[in-house]
């Protein structure tokens, strides 16, 4: 059982690098963070398409790596 959860937590420890790398800068620099999150907060304008589907993978993959990680860590004991 410890195998093969490590196997999975290492598949998606990959892939949530893989799916962070694909997305889209926001913006750069100091000003872009400041703006970019009042943009988020205060704007109009959602995400669509590619991002969006990034986006979503990228939240279910990290959910997946800490509740994987705790499994491990759970029966690795």
């Amino acid at each position: 059982m410890h195998t093969a959860l490590l196997i999975l937590l290492i598949l998606v420890s990959v892939s949530l690098v893989i799916v962070v790398l694909l997305q889209s800068g926001k913006s750069a620099g100091l000003s872009g963070a400041i703006s970019g999150g009042a943009e988020q907060l205060f704007g109009k304008q959602k995400a669509r398409g590619l991002d969006l589907v990034l986006h979503r993978l990228t939240v279910v993959l990290a959910v997946l790596f800490f509740v994987l990680t705790i499994a491990v860590s759970y029966f690795g004991v």
